[in-house]
């Protein structure tokens, strides 16, 4: 694995993008490299002051891999980013609402696996939001219960340098909102595949088949006995439950489909900057090759115009051969 410098890191730092793949394997690296956290935290901070709007988020979410997944490891990059921090999240807190409550999502997740305590927690959350000191009762309503929020732990296969690792990804899921790695789109699009109640041909048969008796009001007028009417009353019922959980299937079927449509939208959204930010850098890596080429093309003429030494005649044919030292200091 490659060595730690300061020029790596900012490197590395500026090629830094959203993507869960990119993040992992920085932390990666930098857990490896955690003997210079002090210089990793301190960098980290510096930068992301200077970076884009855009940008900042992902330093976030790359601080919170590094802290959480070099806790069995050590505690220092923890103790370092917990000093930073509460400058990060000032600086943050002019940043657009989405920004804003996907980091409450993070203090959040933080607060709920015990990442930093419930004072600092409040600090960094006052800090984001220009707030006073919490009173006992905000410190108590920040508590985040389990059973509110699901955690995120999956491995993942990162390489590094040449090295592979599994590295346990315990970031928290993209906020709403926000593009969802691929995976999770995956696994949305499979499950509404598997559960579409509009395509049951089964349910919309029995619903198609259900007799007259119990979808016209009419035929209760036919009835003659207590017998009938009992009999009615119980088609009745089963129609009753039959339907109700076909259109509470159906209503799950749509806020399904919500859901998978707008994590399309967010995906594309973000697929179509990565594809610009792909076709710039096309753009200026061909117009260096074309520079090369020139260089190449330039140097192939210089060459030609040179002399070959190779072919010169010896300056010394024709001439008396040199003493030997020997002979010079011969009386």
């Amino acid at each position: 694995m490659a060595g730690f410098t300061e020029t790596a890191f900012a490197k590395k730092l500026s090629d830094l993008n959203n993507s869960s793949q990119s993040i992992q394997t920085l932390s990666f690296w930098l857990i490896h490299h955690r003997k210079h956290y002090t210089t990793v935290v301190k960098l980290w901070s510096k930068e992301l002051l200077k970076a884009k709007d855009s940008k900042k988020l992902t330093f976030m979410y790359l601080a919170n891999d590094v802290i959480q997944n070099s806790r069995k490891k050590g505690p220092e990059y923890g103790q370092e980013f917990g000093v930073h921090l509460k400058k990060a999240f000032e600086h943050m807190s002019e940043a657009e609402e989405k920004t804003i409550n996907s980091l409450e999502r993070l203090l959040s997740i933080w607060s709920e696996r015990g990442i930093y305590t419930e004072s600092q927690i409040a600090d960094y959350r006052n800090a984001l939001r220009k707030e006073g000191p919490p009173t006992k009762k905000q410190k108590s309503s920040d508590k985040v219960s389990s059973k509110e929020k699901k955690k995120s732990e999956n491995e993942v296969t990162v390489e590094v340098d040449g090295m592979v690792e599994t590295h346990v990804h315990l970031s928290p899921h993209t906020p709403a909102g926000d593009p969802p790695e691929p995976e999770e789109l995956i696994k949305a699009i499979q499950d509404l595949e598997n559960n579409i109640a509009s395509a049951d041909e089964g349910v919309r048969q029995r619903i198609a088949q259900l007799p007259t008796s119990v979808t016209e009001i009419s035929t209760i007028a036919n009835i003659q006995d207590k017998e009938q009417a009992e009999k009615l009353s119980q088609q009745v019922n089963e129609a009753v439950t039959l339907l109700n959980e076909y259109n509470s299937r159906l209503a799950s079927e749509m806020e399904h489909r919500k859901k998978v449509s707008s994590m399309i939208r967010d995906f594309l959204q973000v697929q179509q900057e990565l594809l610009a930010q792909a076709e710039q850098n096309l753009e200026e890596y061909q117009d260096k090759l074309i520079k090369v080429y020139n260089v190449r093309n330039e140097l192939k003429s210089h060459i030609q115009n040179l002399p070959d030494l190779t072919q010169l005649p010896n300056v010394t044919d024709g001439l008396a051969p040199l003493p030997s030292a020997e002979h010079l200091f011969m009386p």
